[in-house]
């Protein structure tokens, strides 16, 4: 039996979640049930997202339906699940999808251009003709503001697939295109009981960067307009409440109808009987038929109405961040529509339409229409580095790897999460706010920190222990890491359409500022794994701002920074002022295990679609060569012996091979991932290797390469946590533990003691605080106490990272610095000392020395605990 709560906020929409299961304990076929705390039967839809080895449940994955929800619950397998009062039922007839609820019925036609036909309740139809539309130019908008022709397109779908029916949850995928390009996936989620329905957008950008410009981008649907116009109402919510209005006013008049009349309208009831000198006069209040809120940045919205088109707008107190969520109807019933994280995804815009005639339109604009077009250009005319070497030289001065051509954003995507409620009348303000809220933070269930661990998933990890100071002062920083990037995203403004989700690289203190328009500098996009250590941090503590935070990065770096369509599908892109911008397209940024945290979390299908885009990893070799500009050999991909780096290629591959073997059963990835495991262990040097050639046909390293290259990378996108979770799992490959451990010994010994065991001294050799959490890993398998002497102290000391300039005893001086006056934009509050390179891996660092050594701790930081334990080096 395993208890649950809610991560920040109860969900009463109808909840999705993953629980994970320790080895052995569940079987494959187990039902499972599902209790609130008093021990009340709730019905629940489970299903297996994961298996361990042994075909036993590695995570369950869970649903229940709309209603009132209980503080806590508790999740049992073995027994049957109660059944719901009231299923979602999907049926297909004559090329329609007929979903119902039991609050609402969704109508989908299989093909054409809606994504729903109609939205009823009962009998009644709320809304008809769902759609996406999109604006497009063939030319950028100028700067002058001048006219550019647009074209208006309907997307059109084209497959309709049930992925689930019920009996609690039932989830439609839709694919198309939005006219000639920017092809599409929609999946719409139904909960039983729930009048609102979860829509999920993504699109994958395939134009022309000199010739398409996305002008708009927005989903619509028609609302039924039944009632008299004073009985129709608009909600549109702003920065903490709802502007309030009736299409037909009758308040502040100069006449009264009556103050039940303005109250019922004010609260959205029917208006009842209206005094009879402004009954008589109704025809002279004019109908706001029009309504328009833009959100253009951050940091504000403006409003605007106007009585129809050919008339001039009227302004409406402006406002800063929007909730992004608006109703338009009557008392008879309307629409509630709204966008997630709508200020941080600006430009957006929120439109109702024709609110005075019989047929409203409801429009969520991800991109506004009123923003300049999306312009996807190249940010640099290449400064004429068109040879590799003149390229090596810009990785010089502004770190930013070039490549003409390379800086291409076909291929990468965007998700966004909507949606859309059938309301039987126009909700009141609290139930409006209720409603944007559970948009906005939607409810998740989860299981504690503590019934996590004993499950034993996901690596290295261990739970927050203050019981020293010196375990205290490690807890203290890690925290002050976190808060600092969420206070540098708001106060940087680390939010818009391609870049919400992702963090900067470095800083730049002169300026006082983020190194946004330097080259590599710019946006992280992944690098030295933030994914991991921000996932970590969140199991081990539970923290809901933590999970947020880790949510939209997955949510960033496994879309805008990867490739999902073209010539580099399946890779990412490194760090830059673009996100695409890069020439170096490599797995370690579409790496799987950085989105693994987040499916297994919620069982979120759009994050499936990631890693099974990576069901054949290795291929995306024969496409480019990562190290082709570095390279001292003569080399060309080829099929029968494709040069794979055994650290952040391998972990990559290893990560979404384990991830399809675990997810599907699949035995290739499964061989792949044992074989090449089995020959990292049989080559001389094992992961002292560096590189090894891959035969695609057999997914087998050949052996025989007797050398040894090192790279201060290798163990930085996910290698460690990946080798820990594999060995963990006994997998019987003999020499892979052997081989990796080696390598966590050798990496940081003593060159002296490199060269005893292998003939020469290793170079490459930097990012020593990173590395000392292989140490450890070392330290706890061979339960060598100097070896764990040792990691502490390359963890603690000076020795060349930025986060190690001072010994952990003055760890004090880890602070803020206010900066005030002229010579900054705005005032902020910065830490220049601190780069995202080096905040992840001290994070990792801490985490997995915390968990794996934490009982050496004491007396190992004061800077002097000796020097490297010799005779231990074998690990015995």
């Amino acid at each position: 039996m395993t208890a649950l709560h809610w991560l920040d906020r109860p969900g009463e929409e109808g909840v999705t979640w993953g629980v994970p299961w320790p080895r052995g304990a569940v079987g494959r076929d187990a039902p499972f049930a599902l209790a609130d705390a008093e021990g009340r039967e709730v019905p629940v839809q489970s299903w297996v997202t994961a298996t361990w080895p042994d075909g036993s449940v590695k995570w369950s994955a869970h649903a229940i339906g709309a209603g009132p929800a209980a503080p806590a619950y508790r999740v049992e397998p073995g027994r049957e699940p109660a059944a719901p009062g009231t299923p979602v039922t999907v049926a297909r007839e004559n090329g329609l999808l007929t979903v119902a609820t039991g609050a609402v019925t969704w109508t989908i036609e299989e093909s054409g251009g809606t994504l729903a036909r109609s939205i009823s309740r009962g009998s009644r139809e709320i809304a008809r003709d769902v759609r996406l539309v999109s604006l497009r130019q063939h030319e950028p908008t100028p700067d002058d503001g001048g006219p550019v022709a647009r074209t208006e397109t309907t997307g059109r779908v084209t497959a309709v697939t049930v992925e689930q029916d019920g009996p609690l949850r039932a989830v439609v995928r839709l694919e198309g295109r939005h006219g000639d390009w920017l092809p599409f996936t929609v999946r719409l989620y139904f909960h039983a009981g729930a009048e609102n329905v979860r829509v999920m957008h993504t699109f994958v950008w395939d134009g022309d960067p000199e010739r398409d410009f996305l002008a708009g981008l927005g989903l619509r649907a028609d609302v039924v307009m039944r009632d008299e116009l004073h009985d129709r109402h608009v909600r549109i919510a702003g920065a903490g409440g709802f502007l309030t209005e009736a299409v037909r006013g009758l308040t502040g008049l100069r006449r009264d109808p009556g103050e039940s009349v303005r109250r019922a309208q004010v609260e959205g009831r029917p208006a009842g009987e209206i005094a009879p000198d402004v009954a008589s006069r109704l025809h002279l209040i004019p109908a706001w038929n029009d309504y328009t809120l833009d959100q253009g940045s951050a940091d504000g919205f403006t409003l605007r109405k106007r009585t129809a088109p050919g008339h001039a707008w009227v302004t409406i107190p402006a406002g800063t961040r929007s909730a992004g969520y608006a109703y338009v109807g009557g008392v008879s019933g309307g629409l509630g529509f709204g966008l997630r994280d709508f200020w941080r995804l600006h430009p957006t815009r929120l439109d109702v339409r024709n609110a005075a005639t019989d047929l409203a339109t409801a429009t969520v604009w991800l991109w506004s229409p009123s923003a300049p077009a999306m312009d996807l250009r190249f940010y640099h005319d290449g400064m004429g580095q068109d040879t590799f070497a003149e390229q090596l030289e810009g990785l010089e001065i502004t770190y930013e790897d070039y490549e003409p051509g390379f800086g291409d954003a076909h291929g990468v995507a965007r998700t966004h999460e909507l949606t859309l409620r059938a309301c039987e009348a126009t909700p009141s303000s609290p139930a409006l706010a209720a409603h944007a809220a559970a948009m906005d933070r939607p409810g998740l269930l989860a299981v504690g920190p503590s019934r996590m661990r004993e499950a034993g998933v996901f690596g290295v990890w261990d739970l927050p222990d203050r019981s020293t100071p010196a375990r205290a002062e490690i807890e203290d920083r890690l925290d002050f890491l976190f808060d600092l990037y969420a206070r540098e995203r708001e106060q940087r403004r680390w939010y818009g359409f391609w870049d919400y989700g992702d963090v900067m690289h470095t800083y730049d203190p002169d300026r006082h500022t983020w190194r946004y328009d330097v080259g590599g500098y710019a946006w992280d996009n992944s690098e030295l794994s933030p994914d991991l250590w921000l996932w970590l941090q969140y199991l081990r503590t539970g923290r809901s701002d933590v999970f947020r935070f880790a949510e939209s990065m997955t949510r960033h770096t496994g879309e805008v920074d990867v490739y999902h369509a073209g010539r580099w599908k399946g890779l990412g892109s490194r760090h830059n002022v673009q996100h695409w911008g890069c020439s170096c397209k490599q797995l370690r940024i579409s790496n799987a295990a950085y989105r693994r945290f987040y499916y297994y979390l919620t069982a979120d299908e759009r994050t499936g679609d990631l890693l099974d885009e990576l069901s054949r990893p290795e291929e995306t070799f024969v496409v480019i060569d990562p190290t082709r500009k570095v390279r001292e050999d003569v080399y060309t991909p080829d099929p029968s012996a494709l040069s794979i780096g055994l650290g952040t290629d391998w972990g990559s591959l290893a990560a979404a091979w384990l991830t399809r073997w675990e997810r599907h059963g699949d035995e290739r990835a499964r061989d792949r991932l044992l074989g090449t495991m089995a020959d990292i262990g049989a080559l001389p040097h094992g992961f002292l290797t560096g590189e090894a050639r891959l035969d695609l046909a057999t997914g087998r390293f050949d052996t025989a390469r007797d050398k040894i290259s090192v790279s201060h990378l290798s163990s930085l996108f996910g290698l460690p946590e990946m080798c820990a979770e594999l060995i963990a799992l006994d997998l019987d490959v003999p020499g892979f533990e052997r081989a990796w451990l080696q390598y966590c010994r050798l990496y940081l010994a003593t060159p002296e003691q490199q060269e005893a065991e292998v003939g020469e001294r290793l170079s490459g050799i930097s990012l020593i605080q990173a590395h000392s959490r292989l140490t450890a890993y070392a330290a706890a398998r061979t339960g060598d106490a100097a070896l764990a002497a040792w990691a502490w102290r390359k963890f603690a000391l000076d020795e060349g990272d930025q986060l190690n300039r001072n010994p952990l005893q003055r760890q004090r001086e880890w602070s803020l610095t206010e900066v005030d006056g002229p010579h900054v934009l705005s005032p902020v509050r910065e830490a220049p000392f601190v780069g995202t390179n080096g905040a992840s891996q001290y994070g990792l660092a801490a985490i997995h020395n915390l968990a794996l050594i934490g009982e050496h701790l004491d007396g190992h930081l004061d800077g002097h605990p000796g020097g490297h334990p010799g005779g231990h080096l074998d690990g015995h």
